[in-house]
C-alpha cells in the first residue's frame, strides 16, 4: 500500500500535479491558471497519466464558456489559441504529440524530451526551441491518414501529420466550397457550431486501408471521435484507429465505450494523450455557469477588461489619436501550395512549406518596425500557416518575443484577473460570407489586462476569402486601436475564381 502511494505522489511531483497555477512561456507572463473558476464553481482538474512529464494541471487553465451545453472551457497552455504562445512551444508540443502517435504505429517507444517541455512551460529559456529542435530531428516515417478537428485542433492535426513523414493531412471544416463533394460529416456535440464537413480534393486518398488518426485538443468522453470512426468505417473500412489529444480526460465508461465500438467494427483503436486526467464538476455546473456569465455583463466595448466583467457586445471602436497604423505584406505565398489541410495536406507540401518558411519570415520582418514584442495571429481554421510563418519568425528574430494565438467562434467569459485564463476579448463580426450567416467572433488575450504587456505590433495572416471589407471595418479596426497591424493574405486553396 505504501509503495503505491509513494509511486502516486512521485507521479504528482514528475507531472506537476495539484497546481492550479502553471506560468506558461507561451502566455507571455499570464498564469494559465484554474483558480478563479475553481473558487467559483468548483470545478477542479486533477492529474493522471503523463507520459511526456507534463500533467494536465500543466497543460490547461479553465475559463468559463457561454454555452449552455458546457459550462467550462479547458484552455490550452501549449495549443496557441486563447492564450498568445512562443509558437516554438506549440509546434514542438504537434510534434510530440505525433511522436506518440508514430511509436504507436511502429509499436516501439516513443522518444521522450526529457524535461524540455515541463521547462518550456516554465518559461526556461531556450526551453520552447530545443523541444521543438528535439521533436524535429528525423525518424523513421509512417504512412497513415491524419485527420484534425475544426476550428482548434487544425494546427495540431498538421504538427501530428508532420511529425509521422509520411501522413496525408485533412482537417474538417465548416466553409462548404462549391467545387468539393463532401466525404463525410459529422457531429460535435458540445460544440456551439456542430456541423464539420470532410471536403478532400482527391477523395480516394481516404480510401486507404492505412491507419487513420483523429486529432483534437482534448477527449473529454470520445464521442466525437467515436462518431467519426464510425461513419468513416461505414464507407472504408480499416484495421486501426488512433484517437491523439493533447490532454485525454475520459472516464472508465467512456473507455470502454471505445472498446465495444472497436469490437463491434472488428477494428483497433488506441488513444495517445501528452496527459490524462479529469476535470471535477459538481452538480449543477451548467445552471451556476449560465448564471455566473448572467451576472458579470458589461465592462469595456474595446477590450472586455473589468475586475469582474466583460464586454457583452463591441462596436467599432471609436477613431483617435491612439490608432495604430496598417500595413499589408506581399508573401508571394508558393503557386499551388495549399494553404493548409482544408482539402488536403500532402508530404511534398510540407517540404515544400520548409522550403519558404525562411523567405516569408523575412517578408514580415522587413515589414516590422522597431519592436521587442510581436502578435502572429490566424484566422479560425487557418491555424497552421500562421504557426509557421511565427515559428520562422521567431528563428528570423532571436531577440524578439514572438507569440502566436488566433480568432475563433467560441464564445467565452472574459475576467480581468490574474487567476483566470482568459483576461480580455474582442468581439468583432464574421468577414469570410460564413454559410451559417453573420455572427460574432472572438480574440481572447490579444489586448492586455490589466498589469500586463501589449505588443508592439500584430501580424494578422488571413486567407483571401476572409480578406474583406468587413474584415477592414471590424477586427482590423479594432487591432489598431492596439498596436501597428500588418496584414498578410494567403490564397485560399481551392477558391473559385
Amino acid at each position: 500500500m505504501g509503495g503505491a502511494a509513494d509511486a502516486a505522489r512521485a507521479c504528482v511531483r514528475r507531472c506537476g500535479g495539484g497546481r492550479h497555477v502553471r506560468r506558461a512561456a507561451g502566455s507571455g507572463g499570464q498564469p494559465v491558471t484554474s483558480t478563479w473558476v475553481s473558487s467559483r464553481l468548483g470545478v477542479r482538474l486533477t492529474d493522471g497519466p503523463c507520459p511526456v512529464g507534463a500533467g494536465l494541471s500543466s497543460l490547461v487553465g479553465l475559463a468559463v464558456r457561454r454555452n449552455p451545453r458546457r459550462a467550462h472551457l479547458l484552455v490550452s497552455a501549449v495549443l496557441g489559441k486563447h492564450v498568445p504562445t512562443d509558437p516554438r512551444l506549440v509546434y514542438g508540443s504537434g510534434l510530440l504529440l505525433g511522436e506518440l502517435v508514430r511509436a504507436r504505429l511502429r509499436g516501439e517507444a516513443p522518444s521522450h524530451p526529457g524535461s524540455l517541455l515541463s521547462d518550456a512551460l516554465d518559461g526556461v529559456p531556450g526551453a520552447p526551441v530545443g523541444l521543438r529542435d528535439f521533436m524535429r530531428a528525423p525518424r523513421v516515417p509512417v504512412d497513415a491518414i491524419v485527420l484534425g478537428y475544426a476550428e482548434t485542433a487544425t494546427a495540431l492535426g498538421h504538427s501530428v501529420a508532420d511529425a509521422l513523414g509520411g501522413a496525408y493531412y485533412l482537417h474538417s471544416t465548416r466553409r462548404p466550397v462549391p467545387k468539393f463533394e463532401a466525404y463525410g460529416g459529422f457531429e460535435e456535440e458540445h460544440s456551439h457550431a456542430t456541423s464539420h464537413l470532410l471536403l478532400p480534393d482527391d477523395p480516394s486518398m481516404l480510401d486507404r486501408d492505412v491507419p487513420v488518426v483523429l486529432v483534437d485538443d482534448e477527449l473529454s468522453t470520445g464521442r466525437t471521435v467515436l462518431n467519426t470512426i464510425a461513419a468513416l468505417h461505414a464507407v472504408r473500412p480499416r484495421r486501426h484507429y488512433i484517437l491523439a489529444a493533447l490532454v485525454d480526460l475520459r472516464g472508465s465508461a467512456d473507455r470502454a465505450r471505445m472498446d465495444d465500438l472497436a469490437d463491434r467494427l472488428g477494428t483497433r483503436i488506441d488513444a495517445v494523450a501528452l496527459a490524462g486526467g479529469h476535470v471535477e464538476l459538481p452538480e449543477g455546473i451548467l445552471e451556476a455557469g449560465q448564471e455566473l456569465v448572467a451576472g458579470l455583463s458589461g465592462g469595456s466595448p474595446d477590450t472586455g477588461r473589468a475586475p469582474s466583467s466583460e464586454e457583452s457586445r463591441a462596436s467599432p471602436p471609436q477613431a483617435g489619436p491612439s490608432r495604430a497604423g496598417l500595413s499589408r505584406a506581399r508573401l508571394e505565398w508558393p503557386a499551388g501550395l495549399p494553404d493548409g489541410g482544408r482539402h488536403g495536406f500532402l508530404p511534398e507540401h510540407r517540404r515544400r512549406l520548409e522550403k519558404d518558411l525562411a523567405r516569408m519570415a523575412d517578408v514580415l520582418a522587413a515589414g516590422l518596425g522597431d519592436v521587442s514584442r510581436v502578435l502572429v495571429l490566424g484566422f479560425e481554421e487557418l491555424m497552421y500557416a500562421p504557426l509557421r510563418l511565427a515559428e520562422a519568425l521567431a528563428d528570423a528574430l532571436p531577440d524578439v518575443d514572438v507569440r502566436y494565438s488566433t480568432t475563433t467562434r467560441s464564445p467565452v467569459l472574459a475576467v480581468d484577473d490574474p487567476g483566470y485564463a482568459i483576461r480580455t476579448r474582442l468581439v468583432f463580426p464574421s468577414h469570410d460570407d460564413p454559410a451559417d450567416g453573420p455572427g460574432e467572433r472572438f480574440a481572447y488575450n490579444v489586448a492586455p489586462g490589466s498589469g500586463q504587456r501589449g505588443f508592439d505590433q500584430i501580424v494578422f495572416v488571413v486567407d483571401d476569402v476572409g480578406d474583406t471589407t468587413a474584415l477592414a471595418d471590424g477586427l482590423l479596426e479594432r487591432l489598431r486601436v492596439l498596436a501597428p497591424v500588418l496584414v498578410a493574405t494567403v490564397p485560399a486553396h481551392g477558391r473559385d475564381s
